[in-house]
């Protein structure tokens, strides 16, 4: 049976093993799953449940074990590094809870560091804007909150239009009122350009801004459900 290309991602029996023997560690037990493409998935559950593992290998940064791994019906398990490369180059953005940006940079010239090797990519000052950040992309880094840095990381990641955006944690670092800022952000992304959007998290308040909620635990998804709904950033209890 073929990958669906109308989907995202599309994982059949996929595992995660690191080491050998006794000190292996079992990251992911065969996990299955299917995430149209569009919509808004975020991964719950405890520190080691798999749920990081599993965004390491959607986003080509790592491999599986064993298991099938299908973006838009092409076989990531199957690709060599370059291809990996190319794939995470043209397709895909990250954002982590620790911001990685260049302090010696403003906010528009670390924009800027994506844009100059994209295909297609957003002028900084829309990506900026698109953050809500357009009157402080002459700042320092330095001279910016944590909330304006998180947003000028999902400025950089978004200004090469990705078809995916990972975000392992986003708000872990965040209050509460910045992080539903940062949640907006990540909701209008998805909503205005369309762009399938990924959020790992152990904050379950979250899972009721999504389309699809997996819950993982010991390494498999427990549970799947959908919301008929989707609630908006402000309601989410922190």
């Amino acid at each position: 049976m073929g990958a669906d290309p109308e989907l995202a991602y599309d994982a059949r029996g996929v595992t995660r093993v690191y080491g050998e023997g006794r000190a292996a560690v079992h990251a992911l037990r065969g996990v299955d799953l299917e995430i149209p493409k569009g919509e808004m998935a975020v991964l719950l559950g405890p520190s080691g449940s798999g749920k990081s593992t599993l965004l390491n290998i959607l986003g080509g940064l790592d491999r599986p074990s064993k298991g099938e791994v299908y973006f838009e019906g092409a076989p990531l398990h199957e690709m060599s590094d370059r291809e990996l490369t190319r794939y995470r180059r043209d397709h895909v953005g990250f954002v982590f809870q620790f911001y990685n940006l260049m302090p010696s940079l403003t906010a528009e010239e670390n924009v800027e560091l994506v844009t100059e090797i994209a295909r297609d990519p957003l002028d900084p000052g829309e990506a900026l804007g698109l953050v809500g950040l357009s009157e402080r992309r002459g700042h320092f880094i330095s001279q910016l909150s944590g909330g304006e840095q998180q947003r000028v990381a999902i400025a950089r990641a978004v200004a090469k239009r990705p078809d995916v955006l990972f975000c392992d944690e986003p708000t872990g670092a965040l209050d509460s009122t910045t992080g539903r800022a940062v949640l907006r952000v990540l909701r209008d992304v998805n909503a205005r350009l369309g762009t399938t959007v990924l959020i790992v998290t152990h904050a379950a308040a979250t899972a009721a801004m999504a389309d699809l909620v997996l819950h993982f635990h010991d390494g498999r998804i427990a549970e799947r459900t959908r919301n008929a709904e989707k609630a908006d950033p402000e309601e989410i209890a922190w």
